[in-house]
């Protein structure tokens, strides 16, 4: 799948394993949640960075304990109109998670400003998606949002912060 990282489509350095693909001696991998423990524990051998794949139902504090374990945590968007993935990076990041933040699946570029303000850095997206959508489409989606009234990772002042310090 294409990755949008830093308003361009970029090479993709993480493989992604299913659920009974071997773990390789080396290279970056991205791995399902219910495979962790058996990659962790396969790290001490490993040579390269360990990602973990999370369903969007997953509770963000249950992966605190692993952030040290983490290089990439990629969040499942199941469809665009399912926002739950928003809600978990915004915690994940409130959490101290200081990796890479990866949104993977059918975004649109009108979501771009709204990831990057929960904290995710770059979306995973599948190949038909990306081909509709050009890079000026998400560098367009990415200034679409100037101003808001929530604090975002991204964006640490909003219109109220902005209002009264006018006054």
């Amino acid at each position: 799948m294409p990755l949008m990282r830093n308003l361009s489509f970029v090479a993709d350095s993480f493989r992604h394993l299913g659920d009974n693909e071997a773990i390789p001696a080396s290279g970056d991998i991205i791995v399902p949640l219910a495979r962790l423990e058996e990659a962790a524990n396969r790290l001490a051998s490993h040579k390269g960075k360990l990602g973990i794949h999370v369903p969007n139902t997953v509770k963000p504090a249950s992966l605190t304990a692993h952030f040290n374990e983490v290089a990439l945590i990629s969040v499942a968007f199941p469809a665009f109109s399912d926002g739950r993935g928003f809600s978990i990076a915004r915690r994940l990041r409130r959490n101290g998670f200081t990796g890479t933040l990866r949104a993977t699946g059918p975004l649109i570029s009108d979501q771009y400003a709204y990831a990057k303000a929960c904290g995710f850095d770059e979306i995973d997206l599948p190949e038909a998606l990306a081909a509709r959508q050009t890079v000026d489409q998400w560098k367009k989606g990415a200034s679409a949002i100037s101003l808001s009234y929530q604090r975002g990772y991204a964006r640490p002042s909003t219109i109220l912060d902005r209002r009264r310090a006018a006054h």
